[in-house]
């Protein structure tokens, strides 16, 4: 393989966790059982991947420094090729064999890593014109195949590709509050801009003598049953790592200055009850 391919696309640094160079391929992958990314590791992993690809490295030649522009101390960039085992992403005609370029750390003794039959979860973009290349999309875009990964990358592939699946979050359209008949009565809707401008809305109710309770509805209609999304699904993410992390001031510049409060504190307890975007 020809090492100078390298210049025809760019570079991504690969593998979350460092492989130690003395270490079979099992005992890698039952090391990083412990350390599987997070849910919102993954989902960002897959919605910004066009190719998702179950391959098996055939060979991993390490380049020379000057084939590897903008390396970061302690790491190695390799040209692999790779077997693809199955295309999980992509709906493009994949070769049976690829070639891309990846960073991978060194071991605490600055030796690389043996990458050599190890079976990967690649997430990448195809190279206009080279069918048999592909570009990693970013950091991580290379991780150790374990059976628990590559089930919660699946299921979050399918869950991202569904005609019903919830959409990007943009920013906030406006919010109002409402406040109810007795003291602490009251409802707060806050309506969100997505990418492609569905309509998606959180609702805040809250009641003497109950807990604070919130919804959010995917559609024209307001659905307070709805409920909020189960924690680790793919709704859950779109909200926890979409969502502004305070409720922009021209949002509720039309609601007299106590029910804008209300509506910000409304917010930020949505915020809190999805927890951070980890």
């Amino acid at each position: 393989m020809n090492r100078m391919l390298t210049a025809t696309f760019s570079c991504a640094i690969a593998l979350a966790a460092p492989l130690d160079a003395g270490a079979k391929p099992q005992q890698t992958q039952a090391q990083t059982t412990a350390v599987l990314p997070s849910y919102a590791t993954l989902a960002k992993q897959v919605v910004a991947a066009p190719l998702i690809i179950d391959a098996r490295i055939r060979k991993a030649d390490r380049l020379r420094p000057e084939e590897s522009g903008g390396l970061a101390a302690g790491m190695a960039r390799f040209l692999v090729e790779a077997d693809v085992s199955a295309l999980i992403r992509g709906s493009q005609a994949m070769t049976s064999r690829i070639t891309y370029t990846a960073d991978v750390p060194l071991s605490a003794k600055g030796k690389p890593p043996k990458l050599a039959k190890q079976r990967v979860l690649l997430f990448a973009r195809p190279v206009p014109g080279r069918p048999a290349m592909v570009q990693l999309t970013g950091l991580a875009s290379q991780m150790n195949w374990l059976p628990e990964l590559d089930a919660q990358v699946r299921a979050i592939t399918r869950d991202a590709l569904a005609a019903d699946a919830p959409p990007a979050i943009t920013g906030i359209g406006n919010a109002f509050h409402v406040p109810g008949s007795l003291p602490g009565e009251g409802e707060t809707q806050v309506f969100l801009q997505t990418a492609g401008g569905a309509p998606v809305s959180l609702q805040i109710l809250r009641r003497p003598g109950e807990k604070t309770r919130w919804s959010v509805s995917l559609g024209d209609i307001v659905d307070e049953s709805a409920g909020a999304p189960a924690p680790n699904s793919f709704l859950w993410y779109r909200l926890a790592c979409g969502l502004p992390r305070t409720l922009p001031a021209e949002a509720v510049e039309s609601d007299d200055p106590q029910n804008a409060a209300k509506a910000r504190e409304d917010y930020a307890f949505v915020l809190r009850s999805l927890g951070p975007c980890a």
